[in-house]
């Protein structure tokens, strides 16, 4: 009781110090984590355990809530069929974006897998699929030390305990972030690459499985929550660049794929299992129907210079955006024909569009983002970087710059436009709109439900020269834009690491707009609903009763 307190700088010091000393640590750790097919135990509990015995759950150490318990509980009560064919659509949306991108799986040997708790089951199932295809799965957990762990949790989880104390908390980072630990974090980096080299080298990339369901979380911003000074933030930039650089030393992003699949869980209320059945729909419609329709759409948007998009009240969108020239109609194309692949489910056209002259105002009335539910979202383009950002998630305007500017623009002053896109899966946002769950869906399948923009990078980020090819036989060229072009001069300073979609639904579109060299005009929506020759099956899922 005669002893005071300690100083503020004395805890930080202590801090500083335990980091730095156990960087090496800890980074060598999460490497073997990551890569190492045997160092975590989460697959053989997988493998081995009795699933029908829901008590398994308490052995991954992850904090377990009802969600996991109902969903697990729900699972055991499925037919072995069904899972089989919810793994099915898992991994062969894994294996075909091997095959759609011409990358070879010669010399791969493991799949990582992303998941969350409760789905055991499935996963099983997707093990011994992926085993069959010579690909042995690695699961790890989310990181939760402080040198390692994001704002995103990244591995095999369960719901968080408390969204706003992980919300509170992600930035404790500031408490210790200088340029000689980032520096001394990096190197440890490389000696953990070394070591797990052979894992890493021959991992094929992962397969991301995600849920949804939970109620949008809308954090308070609070004062006394740690802050990354501009100074840290310019660093933690810069470093993240470097870390990427390191990565692709030892496994380059032209070599590895991915997929992600996402379903929801009893948070999404009381119609989930009427939701589940709905998403096994959306994740498994046919390929070839989508291809041929969204070719009908690529095939205008080649002959573009630029596309003119509106929004309808209540959104006030007003976006034009640029496209590159084609040199060659017949053999190349500006926009990739996504099916079910590497994104789950099928349903949209994508290019990285020309940013000199692409401008206007982007407005989302209501959208999920990184995590966090922000509201009457508006970023303002000037030759396609954002210039000016607001949100309505509280009334201090302050707080909404910060909030976006800390959790949208990872610190940045400003993004470019690494993406425009057009989704035509018109029966997962019918669903949507039938059970009231729009702002529940993961991005992975709102992106599908409208014409979306992503800001930072393009979705071709270190792997440009890699050619890209439709099911046309066309070549994709749109994969770079004027700041990914300058990764010769600039290397990293070339790359955001970020890519963050954001969609305007389809009832809050007024007229997607083709305008070619002459100015002519081709509509391809209009007042929310497709109205190109050959797209208006898309319009039946949107018809209401």
């Amino acid at each position: 009781q005669e002893q005071s307190l300690p100083k503020s700088e004395d805890i930080r010091s202590v801090i500083y110090w335990y980091v730095s000393d156990y960087s090496e640590e800890m980074t060598s750790w999460r490497m073997h984590e990551q890569f190492d097919p045997d160092f975590s135990p989460i697959k053989s509990i997988i493998m081995s355990e009795d699933l029908t015995d829901l008590r398994y759950l308490y052995r991954f150490g992850e904090y377990v809530s009802d969600t996991e318990l109902k969903t697990a509980e729900y699972l055991n009560g499925m037919s072995q069929e069904k899972i089989d064919r919810i793994a099915d659509t898992f991994v062969e949306g894994y294996l075909r974006g091997f095959e759609v991108n011409r990358i070879s799986l010669v010399d791969k040997h493991y799949v990582t897998i992303r998941g969350s708790l409760g789905f055991e089951r499935v996963f099983r199932s997707a093990v011994e699929k992926f085993r069959s295809h010579g690909l042995e799965p690695v699961f790890f957990p989310a990181s939760t030390t402080i040198l390692n762990r994001r704002q995103i949790r990244i591995g095999y989880q369960g719901k968080g305990a408390n969204l706003q104390f992980e919300f509170d908390h992600c930035k404790d980072k500031a408490l210790f972030y200088d340029r000689p630990l980032a520096s001394r974090h990096l190197a440890a980096l490389r000696k953990a690459y070394e070591e797990c080299r052979t894992w890493v080298c021959e991992n094929a990339g992962p397969a991301c499985f995600e849920t949804f369901g939970e109620e949008p979380f809308a954090p308070v911003m609070k004062e006394n929550a740690c802050h990354m000074s501009s100074k840290q933030q310019k660093l933690e930039s810069e470093f993240s660049n470097l870390q990427a650089v390191l990565a692709e030393e030892f496994r380059k992003s032209s070599e590895i794929s991915f997929t992600i699949i996402a379903f929801p869980t009893p948070d999404i209320g009381e119609d989930f299992e009427e939701i589940f059945e709905e998403i096994i729909k959306v994740n498994t419609l046919d390929n070839q129907t989508y291809q041929d329709i969204q070719q009908k759409i690529i095939d205008v948007l080649d002959k573009g210079r630029y596309v003119y998009i509106r929004g309808k009240a209540p959104n006030k969108t007003v976006m034009k955006v640029h496209l590159h020239p084609l040199a060659d109609p017949e053999k190349q194309t500006l926009f990739e024909n996504c099916c079910a692949d590497v994104n789950i489910p099928v349903g949209e056209v994508f290019t990285s569009p020309k940013l000199s002259g692409t401008e206007g105002l982007l407005h989302a009335t209501s959208v999920y983002l990184n995590g966090i539910h922000f509201k009457d979202l508006m970023l303002r383009f000037a030759d396609g970087k954002i210039i000016s950002y607001s949100c309505g998630n509280s009334e201090d305007e302050e707080h909404n710059k910060r909030l976006i500017k800390d959790y949208l623009m990872v610190g940045r002053d400003t993004l470019p436009i690494g993406e425009f896109a057009i989704g035509t899966n018109t029966t997962a946002y019918a669903a949507a709109e039938k059970y009231h769950m729009i702002e529940r869906l993961p991005i992975l399948i709102v992106e599908k439900t409208g014409p979306h923009f992503a800001i930072g990078d393009t979705c071709y980020s270190r792997a440009e020269e890699h050619p890209i090819y439709n099911p046309d036989g066309k070549e994709m060229i749109a994969r770079e834009n004027e700041i990914s072009a300058r990764r010769g001069e600039e290397g990293f300073n070339a790359y955001f690491n970020c890519h963050t979609d954001i969609t305007i639904p389809y009832d809050e579109i007024g007229e997607i707009v083709v305008v070619d060299p002459d100015e002519n005009m081709i509509s391809i929506i209009r007042d929310g609903r497709f109205v190109l020759d050959g797209t208006e099956s898309l319009n039946i899922p949107l018809n209401k009763d």
